[in-house]
């Protein structure tokens, strides 16, 4: 039995962690965790950029690299070296398995960084594990026809003498200078957040092998000055492309390799990666999640009327309301009226932080005071404007550009489209444009349907599972369409109804949900907080009463991670960019407070079952 008196205590004691979070401004900032990847990227770009050939704007021909960071750069070796796993390689994060693309940077990062010569062991160790896994071959397996990241991590290996340049492939950097919609016109070899890495690395390739074509070398001749200021069109005023340090180190890294370390936006790059680092000489993947963080706890609190009347809430609804966009952004060419994931320079406005605002304000709207309440419509219409914009001809919801669709990050998400069609309903009846909100429902709905597993789940776009063999998570997936459907009011449909089987059979024998399809069948399976507090909260808004055995055993697990305070125990089933893994310290507290609350919402309200106990 499940005592009641037990499951309110464990959603009071989530919900008052969360609240305790607030930084002092009212908000959510949260952590992203420290990155192997970044650290060798930032490594990389602080030793290049500081290297005595740099400074005098002379290609890069020396491995000795001193200069005014060395101090960053040493720290940043010795951070590395510590989080070397036993196989020899690294993960992304400090709770992730080695992959080729990190091991190959950080190799390329100690070659760089002139520590190979103190530190052989390890970066012989490293550089074993990359012959095992294929080396060049491996890193472009991993990554197939997105060249977004595979070609960086190629330069920088080149740059550190691990590759020969003919591996590294060029990229047609002179498409940067056409007008910015025609992009998606154009078939990039990069997704659309990455012009900075075409333009920068397409350039350090193109000085470090010209190509054999006249024609072609003459257009990217002349295409090296305009593209160059593309580079500065879009940098941010943080000095940060996306707030990203391996993007915005992958920039720095091109710019030092061609002798322009002391271009602007090379030295704009490096003040933003000095003001990035941390203490313990690690840098995170990106600076933070703040807008995307506080839309998500903003909405796992709608269920304690008593937390919106606390010190600070209506601080984050001011707060939240400034971090939308206002003006057209010049790094996507996006439209006013939606929200990026941080209220920081380098965000840019997307899909999922925008449905996650919008619901956030959707739930603020019940209890705000008649004087608020213009304010709160307005951002409202304008940021449902800018979601009906970005719907793609599929019927789906794209990150950031509509249209793009063919390479990893730029097509139609499940996890996107179910929370801009939630975002959407939300505000259905305040729209000025309804029948255009139905028939973009309506198209969204048939993306899903269409894009549903044979077993019955769903794949999201921006989270993972390392444990399976595809790395996906169509736990995280599977839930977050479940909750569009709740809220659509369409949990008895087919669709649904496969969904919620697909969760019940996928339950873990602790109870709880992860690891699903482990790739290590001697590894125990591990349950996740976030997976499991997800599937919880999707299957009870499926239930009736207390629900199906998964749902009371899931509950029953959720309720004794708070119990033992493991509820802040964080797993990397971020996937950022380019399929790179981060855990963010909120995710677990945000989705257990969420999923409880519904649990309280749902079992205990004067009409459900009895609130003494709640039969497992």
């Amino acid at each position: 039995m499940i005592d009641a008196r037990r499951l309110t205590a464990a959603a009071e004691r989530a919900r008052d962690d969360l609240l305790a979070e607030r930084v002092a401004g009212g908000h959510w900032v949260g952590q992203l965790s420290s990155s192997a990847l970044s650290t060798a990227t930032a490594v990389s770009a602080l030793a290049l950029a500081g290297s005595s050939d740099a400074a005098q704007g002379e290609p890069i021909g020396s491995t000795a690299r001193t200069g005014p960071d060395s101090g960053l750069v040493s720290r940043g070796v010795g951070w590395l070296l510590l989080q070397q796993n036993g196989d020899g390689g690294w993960g992304d994060t400090d709770r992730s398995y080695s992959n080729i693309a990190t091991t190959m940077l950080v190799a390329a990062a100690l070659r760089l960084a002139d520590a190979s010569a103190d530190h052989g062991e390890p970066l012989r160790r490293a550089e074993g594990y990359v012959r095992r896994q294929g080396g060049v071959e491996g890193v472009r397996l991993r990554y197939g026809r997105d060249k977004t990241f595979a070609v960086p991590i190629l330069m920088t290996a080149a740059l550190a003498g691990m590759v020969p340049w003919r591996e590294v492939s060029p990229l047609p950097f002179e498409l940067a200078c056409v007008p910015q919609h025609w992009y998606r016109w154009l078939r990039l070899p990069v997704v659309s957040y990455a012009i900075p890495a075409l333009v920068a690395v397409g350039q350090a390739r193109y000085f470090h092998g010209r190509p054999l074509n006249p024609l072609v070398r003459a257009v990217r001749a002349a295409a090296v000055s305009p593209s160059l200021r593309v580079l500065e069109q879009v940098q941010p005023d943080s000095g940060g492309y996306l707030e990203a340090i391996p993007l915005t180190s992958f920039v720095v890294i091109s710019l030092a390799a061609t002798g322009r370390a002391r271009h602007p936006v090379a030295m704009r790059g490096c003040e933003f990666l000095r003001a990035s680092v941390r203490a313990d000489g690690s840098w995170p993947i990106d600076t933070n999640l703040a807008t995307w963080n506080t839309s998500l706890a903003r909405s796992a609190l709608a269920a304690w009327p008593a937390a919106g009347g606390r010190p600070g809430m209506h601080d984050s609804l001011d707060w939240l309301l400034e971090c939308q966009h206002r003006r057209w952004h010049r790094y996507t060419g996006a439209a006013p009226g939606g929200w990026g994931w941080s209220d920081l320079s380098g965000a840019v406005p997307d899909a999922d932080d925008t449905a996650a605002a919008l619901l956030a304000l959707a739930h603020a709207w019940r209890g705000l005071a008649d004087a608020r309440r213009p304010a709160v419509q307005r951002a409202a219409r304008e940021g449902a404007k800018w979601l009906l914009d970005l719907q793609n001809s599929d019927g789906g919801w794209p990150t950031f550009c509509r249209g793009w669709g063919r390479l990893p990050f730029d097509r139609s998400g499940n996890d996107l489209t179910a929370h801009a069609l939630r975002a959407l309903y939300a505000w259905r009846e305040l729209l000025q444009d309804r029948g255009r909100v139905s028939a973009a429902i309506r198209r969204g709905l048939r993306f899903l349907e269409s894009h549903q597993g044979a077993g019955g789940s769903w794949v999201p776009l921006w989270f993972g599972n390392q444990d399976d063999p595809r790395e996906e998570n169509p736990v995280y997936g599977t839930a977050r369409v479940l909750l569009a459907y709740r809220d659509l009011g369409l949990l008895d449909s087919p669709a649904a109804h496969r969904g919620r089987q697909w969760l019940e059979r996928t339950q873990n024998a602790d109870g709880g949900w992860g690891s699903a399809g482990r790739t290590d069948p001697h590894r125990d399976v591990t349950s996740s907080v976030e997976e499991t507090a997800l599937a919880v909260e999707a299957l009870l808004g499926a239930s009736r009463g207390a629900g199906p055995s998964a749902t009371r055993q899931g509950l029953d697990w959720l309720v004794r991670a708070v119990e033992d305070g493991r509820h802040g125990q964080a797993a990397p089933i971020g996937f950022y960019f380019a399929r790179l893994w981060y855990h963010e310290r909120l995710y677990p507290l945000i989705f257990t407070v969420s999923a409880l609350g519904q649990a309280v919402r749902t079992l205990l309200a004067p009409t459900g079952p009895d609130p003494a106990h709640l039969a497992t």
